[in-house]
């Protein structure tokens, strides 16, 4: 495979068997003039058939994705794998090793910089890599997103509404093979350039997922990602075996309307009245934000502007103006 791009990789993703190195990026800091980040990657392949591309540790305060796909790269085998698996488990090393959301070294944030740039900085040369070298090959994308520090969430696996109806049914399918309690349908209201949209928009099967809370991390959420990514692996036949179904089948729920991200009208601390899976009603107040510079000012009260199941809401109480506080879903169906 000859591309071109400013990343390294002894890895062949042709060969069959199991492979484990690194995507070699170069850098050039104060401290180094000549210096390369080293961003792990194994392929395991074994024959013809599907190929799934595995992505953890997008944004850097977010651990759920990188700790399960470690752990599945250490142990998957080619005797296991009837096609091809291709693990990056730290798509944004730096970020993770920081513990931000954004990369410390380029400002930027990887979900906002597809399908990048091969002479931009560091973030946008990554997102360039995937773009032009592994999106080509793969049939199945899975990007493992948590809540990071600044968001409770209830788990769930998310994709946007895509056009094309056969795309979107398996998309559908696979998010409910995954097992997680919610399948999310959501739209972007943070900008452009996710890595899940930019795979979809190839007409890649594409599952996002929102799994664990406020950068914390727990058995049960880390589960739920070691099973789901197996449950698709096994879906597509990648993998053998039947999916192990969850004790409550997911729901399939959406937040495809503007109003359903509530932003807060003014910065303060934001008191939450509601924990997560509450429904509300629209004009229902949800919370309310306490100035800090005025505080014996009455608080200024957060109003749901749609109806519909509280699924995430803000984990900082400190809050500026124009901030997610809160995100409301409803039962979806494409009918």
């Amino acid at each position: 495979m000859s591309i071109d791009t400013q990343i390294y990789t002894t890895i062949d993703y042709d060969k069959n068997g199991k492979q484990m190195g690194t995507l070699d990026v170069p850098q050039s800091t104060n401290t180094s003039g000549w210096r390369t980040q080293y961003l792990p990657i194994t392929v395991v392949k074994n024959g013809s058939g599907p190929t799934a591309l595995l992505f953890g540790g997008n944004h850097g305060d977010e651990y759920e994705g990188p700790v399960a796909l470690m752990k599945l790269a250490r142990s998957l085998q080619p005797a296991q794998v009837q096609g091809r698996v291709i693990i990056v488990p730290m798509l944004n090393r730096p970020a993770i090793e920081a513990g931000t959301r954004l990369s410390p070294i380029d400002g930027m944030n990887m979900n906002r910089a597809f399908p990048g740039e091969r002479n931009g900085t560091i973030t946008s040369v990554i997102a360039h890599y995937v773009t032009q070298a592994l999106f080509p090959l793969a049939d199945v994308v899975v990007d493992i997103h948590s809540g990071g520090r600044s968001a409770h969430m209830l788990a769930s696996v998310n994709m946007h509404h895509v056009p094309d109806t056969q795309q979107m049914q398996s998309m559908l399918a696979a998010g409910l093979a995954w097992g997680a309690p919610y399948v999310f349908i959501y739209r972007d209201v943070g900008g452009e350039g996710l890595l899940p949209g930019y795979a979809e928009k190839l007409g890649k099967l594409t599952l996002g997922t929102e799994i664990g809370s406020a950068a914390q991390f727990g058995a049960e959420m880390v589960a739920i990602a070691e099973r789901g990514v197996k449950n698709v692996l096994r879906h597509v036949g990648i993998l053998e075996g039947a999916v192990e179904a969850p004790a409550v089948p997911p729901e399939v729920v959406g937040a495809t309307e503007l109003g359903d991200y509530v932003m807060a009208p003014v910065s303060g601390i934001f008191e939450p009245f509601h924990e997560m899976g509450v429904w509300l009603e629209a004009g229902q107040p949800l919370g309310q934000i306490h100035s800090v510079e005025e505080p014996f000012r009455e608080p200024v009260p957060v109003p749901a502007l749609t109806s519909g199941m509280l699924i995430s809401r803000r984990a900082f109480p400190l809050t500026r103006q124009g901030d997610c506080v809160a995100t409301l879903v409803r039962p979806f169906s494409l009918a």
